[in-house]
C-alpha cells in the first residue's frame, strides 16, 4: 500500500493523480494505522517548515513516521517541504526537524536572481540511483522554493541543480528519498520518477 501523508500542507490530490496515471492505487491519510501498514510512504509539502512540524505533531505522526523510516526502513519520498522536514532544522523556523538525515535547510542568497526559484530547471545526477532510471542527465523538473538543503554528508546528495550556484535538488540515504522539485508538476519526467519509486525502490 502506498500512503500519501496528509498533514494539511501539500499538493495531495496532484500526487495521487500521478500515482494513478502510472497504474497504481494509493491512499491519502493521516491515520496512524494506515501509515504503519504502508509499504511505501510519500510526504508532500508546500508551506513553512515550522507549520509542517507543528501539523505532524498535532496529528501524532512523528513517532510512527520515525518508526517506519528509521527502524523498519520503509521507503519514503519527501517532496519539496516534505524533503526539508527530513532535516535537523531550518533557517526558516525555530523547531527541530524529523532528523532523518544529517542536513539543515538554508535560504537562497543569489541576488540579483529572483527568490523563490520558480519554474523549470535541469538536474545534474551526482550518483547512480534507481530513482532516476530511464531519466536523462538533462531531465527537467518544476521548482517552487526559497530554501534548499545543506547536506553535511555529501554521500546523501543524489542530484544538484544550478540557480545562481549549485544546490541540492534531490537526496538518497538508504530507504530515504527526497526531491526539492515537484514531480507531480513535471510532466513525463515526474511520471517516470514516481514510477521508479513505486516499482524499483
Amino acid at each position: 500500500m502506498i500512503a500519501i501523508i496528509d498533514y494539511n500542507l501539500g499538493n495531495i490530490g496532484s500526487v495521487q493523480n500521478i500515482i494513478t496515471k502510472v497504474g497504481y492505487e494509493s491512499i491519502i491519510t493521516n491515520n496512524i494505522d494506515d501509515i504503519l501498514r504502508a509499504d511505501k510512504l510519500i510526504l508532500p509539502g508546500v508551506g513553512s517548515f515550522d507549520n509542517g512540524i507543528i501539523n505532524l505533531k498535532s496529528l501524532k505522526l512523528i513517532e510512527p513516521l520515525t518508526k517506519k523510516v528509521l527502524i523498519e526502513k520503509t521507503p519514503i519520498l519527501g517532496i519539496c517541504l516534505g524533503m526539508q522536514l527530513f532535516c535537523k532544522n531550518s533557517g526558516e523556523g525555530q523547531l527541530p526537524g524529523l532528523n532523518f538525515i544529517d542536513a539543515e535547510v538554508i535560504n537562497f542568497n543569489c541576488a540579483p536572481l529572483k527568490i523563490p526559484h520558480m519554474g523549470w530547471n535541469t538536474i545534474n545526477i551526482i550518483k547512480k540511483s534507481k530513482l532516476y532510471n530511464h531519466l536523462e542527465i538533462n531531465s527537467r523538473f518544476y521548482f517552487v522554493h526559497s530554501y534548499y538543503l545543506n547536506c553535511n554528508d555529501t554521500s546523501d546528495i543524489l542530484t544538484t541543480t544550478t540557480y545562481g550556484y549549485d544546490f541540492v535538488s534531490s537526496i538518497e540515504r538508504e530507504n530515504i528519498f527526497g526531491c526539492q522539485f515537484h514531480p507531480e508538476k513535471s510532466h513525463k519526467y515526474g511520471v517516470q520518477l514516481i514510477k521508479n519509486f513505486i516499482e524499483l525502490i
